[in-house]
């Protein structure tokens, strides 16, 4: 029997799962699994890309850098982007579990989750029905893969023998969180980590939606071909993350096949920005075009906020009623996770979107949807405004003041195209209803009058009404 996973006191497991962690002292079967890995990491190494030519006498290869770069745009861990805004720590570093290379440098408070990660493998390992040899050689097969999608920078000082375990324990990690989320998983679940997920539940959520804490799909990928989890009931879980009322009848959901996710914080972006489904009429061009409107700006054109009835973001738009119009935005709970993982989605958007303009909706919608918000929101009183339309939910979570800077450090995100078309719905509104919009300003203005004027006549009315009266 190998060498018993050391776990924290709280998770001890009475059984020794033969598992070689680097560092610890290995035997022979071990050995030669190490040995195992090493070939086949040597086997999959792929050659340079790009054409070997003679210059000058000198043998080198020349690359296409923009076709290499543009072609991963879509599936490379990225760093955050340097023009992104100043965002809390707990926004962009994890705190209690690190995934992939950049955060490796475990602080003390990651410490608990590494060897956490050794005790997830082990139960991985079992609940598949494989060995470890089998296991672990699969998920080196792509290892070279995995690795040319993070910063080269980053992986330059990184070795086979750290990165090959981290692609493996990580993982490992993440199926058995991921099983946790749904009921599938939930009675093979060992107890102390179950007990471990549970007791770190939002913070691990938290950590394993930040840009630079993610895993390539391809590594997980492969894994679950060993140990699946149920997808659709894990996207069920957490789609509806962002709304404190859960829709009870919704029990799954459909996945589509043609997507690939590079990530998982690719996967839940995916299917929480969802796609503009309705059709949008064809709006006549127009001279002027405002890309800002507060919310005094659109109450004083008679276009009031609303709940839009749907999760997905994407599913933003003015609608237009025989007397006002209203900006319909999906609902939100905002606290400090949801605020995170919404930046995060933003931030994916910006480093995977080249021209946001030139792409359907749901490519820029968490872009769009926090410009939307950001728009309206100028003043502490516009947070209260979001709260008595429902717009905003919940009593708990950031404070009317955290959500309006949470939005206004957002304000010079990239103009996403679901964004500008709201601007040119506005703008229509605007032109077509000019002379209804002076009535509006009218009515606004004089309200006071008007009020007092009605009152009078109501009152000389039944004035009037009282003498005709007497008079019978």
């Amino acid at each position: 029997m190998g060498p018993a996973v050391w776990v924290p006191s709280d998770y001890q497991l009475s059984m020794e799962p033969a598992i070689w962690i680097p560092g610890v002292p290995i035997d022979e079967d071990q050995q030669r699994l190490v040995e195992y890995a090493a070939a086949a990491a040597t086997q999959q190494q792929q050659p340079r890309e790009g054409e070997l030519v003679d210059f000058h006498g000198m043998e080198m290869y020349i690359h296409s850098p923009i076709r290499v770069n543009i072609g991963k745009m879509g599936t490379k861990m990225h760093r955050y982007p340097t023009y992104f805004p100043n965002l809390p720590t707990r926004y962009r570093v994890p705190w209690t579990v690190s995934i992939g290379p950049y955060h490796r440098k475990h602080p003390r408070q990651l410490r608990q989750a590494e060897d956490v990660k050794h005790v997830a493998a082990y139960h991985c390992i079992k609940q598949s029905g494989h060995s470890v040899q089998e296991i672990y050689g699969a998920v080196v097969s792509v290892a070279d893969h995995a690795r040319s999608l993070y910063d080269k920078d980053v992986m330059a000082g990184i070795s086979d023998d750290v990165f090959l375990p981290m692609m493996f324990y990580d993982a490992c990690f993440l199926v058995q969180y991921m099983l946790t989320c749904t009921s599938d998983g939930l009675e093979e679940m060992d107890e102390s980590l179950r007990s471990f997920f549970d007791s770190h539940d939002e913070a691990i959520f938290n950590d394993i939606m930040l840009l630079e804490n993610q895993l390539p799909w391809v590594v997980m990928e492969t894994l679950l071909r060993f140990r699946p989890v149920p997808l659709e009931d894990f996207v069920a879980a957490l789609k509806g993350f962002l709304q404190d009322r859960k829709d009870l009848n919704i029990q799954t959901v459909i996945l589509d096949d043609f997507f690939k996710p590079p990530h998982l914080l690719g996967l839940l972006r995916f299917y929480v920005a969802g796609t503009s489904n309705a059709k949008q009429p064809q709006l006549p061009p127009t001279e002027f075009i405002s890309f800002s409107v507060s919310a005094v700006e659109l109450a004083e054109i008679g276009i009031t906020l609303a709940v839009s009835g749907a999760t997905e973001l994407a599913q933003i738009g003015i609608k237009k009623g025989p007397l006002f119009g209203e900006l319909s935005l999906p609902q939100l709970s905002l606290d400090d996770t949801n605020a995170s993982i919404l930046a995060n989605m933003a931030a994916f958007e910006l480093c995977t979107t080249a021209d946001f303009q030139a792409v359907q909706d749901e490519n820029s919608a968490v872009c769009s949807y926090l410009q939307h918000l950001a728009m309206i929101l100028d003043r502490v009183e516009d947070v209260h405004e979001l709260r008595s339309k429902h717009v905003l939910q919940g009593g708990g979570g950031l404070s009317n003041l955290g959500v309006l800077q949470f939005f206004t450090s957002l304000q010079d995100l990239r103009l996403g195209s679901c964004y500008i078309r709201t601007m040119k719905q506005i703008e229509d509104y605007r032109h077509k209803r000019q002379r209804w919009i002076k009535v509006v300003k009218f009515y606004k203005e004089n309200k006071k009058t008007i009020a007092t004027v009605l009152s009078g006549s109501a009152a000389l009315a039944s004035i009037l009404g009282t003498i005709l009266s007497l008079k019978k």
